[in-house]
């Protein structure tokens, strides 16, 4: 299983996406801390609201970073692993690799624990550099067990589309599952959007609802979305903010957290993670190649 570990490692340095993520890094870096170093600048008031002013601060640079870093992240797995399956089995490479002596799970569990360490560990690189940037021009409260938390729920994200994107690599071609992925992460991101705004408008109880209902089911249906606004919530302590200076209303409204999901609702995430897994890998274990 190492082995196979080791090849995936291999070939996704030979891959053209993870050079274009690299680029892309370095690029969101630089612009990033720019946009960081403007909003930073100290402004001119009262001393009384100063501190709230550089928290809120620090708040919207840490939420505009993670929100188009969840992005880079997002591109770096759906794209280097959506042919992982069905691209291998169309250009014959598993079915050289299956007739060797290695159990089709190892296999399996091999790749996927490939992919998986490799993006957690370009997770890892990609939020300390937000956080060190958000910290320079702006400081935002936080211990180290927030940050351990914050990574976590960020770095939750890498696995379960890992997970997701091998399951549909054992149902459509390379090219088929690329779309389906890119179309099922967009769903959630469009779901958490609406989510989003409507938490800061005023609109009929009714309307809410029906717009909580559909966002959920996005959400359940691809999570990625929600435990970003977890992690942003964890991050800067939105639960013991409620309710003080107005600071609540404006994270969830205008800073873009919305609704936060609760702690059942990462059980929720790990058990479907789970359970795709597992239907993942029972589906290559029969599929035909």
């Amino acid at each position: 299983m190492t082995t196979v570990i080791g090849m995936t490692w291999k070939e996704l340095m030979r891959k053209k996406v993870v050079l274009m993520t690299m680029i892309m890094t370095v690029l969101f870096i630089i612009v990033f801390s720019l946009i960081a170093r403007i909003l930073g600048e100290p402004s001119d008031m009262d001393p009384s609201q100063q501190l709230i002013a550089q928290f809120m601060t620090g708040a919207s640079i840490l939420t505009l970073g993670f929100f188009f870093g969840s992005f880079i992240l997002a591109f770096l797995i759906i794209f280097s692993s959506f042919s992982s399956i069905s691209g291998e089995a169309e250009v014959g490479i598993m079915q050289s690799m299956l007739t060797r002596p290695i159990q089709r799970w190892k296999w399996f569990l091999g790749r996927w624990l490939g992919y998986t360490l490799f993006g957690i560990a370009y997770a890892l690189i990609l939020y300390i550099a937000i956080v060190i940037i958000a910290n320079i021009f702006s400081t935002v409260p936080q211990t180290f067990v927030v940050h351990m938390q914050s990574f976590l729920l960020f770095a939750l994200t890498v696995p379960v589309l890992v997970t997701v994107t091998f399951l549909g690599a054992t149902m459509f071609s390379a090219i088929g599952n690329g779309v389906f992925m890119t179309m099922l992460y967009g769903a959630g991101w469009l779901g958490g959007m609406v989510e989003k705004f409507s938490s800061s408008m005023e609109m009929k109880p009714e309307v809410a609802r029906s717009l909580y209902n559909i966002t959920g089911m996005i959400s359940l249906a691809m999570p990625t979305d929600a435990l970003q606004r977890k992690m942003l919530a964890v991050m800067l302590n939105v639960e013991q903010l409620t309710g003080m200076f107005n600071i609540d209303e404006e994270m969830r409204g205008h800073m873009g957290i919305g609704q936060v999901p609760s702690t059942a609702f990462i059980f929720y995430t790990l058990i479907y993670m789970i359970i795709l897994f597992f239907w993942g890998m029972r589906r290559f274990y029969k599929k035909e190649f």
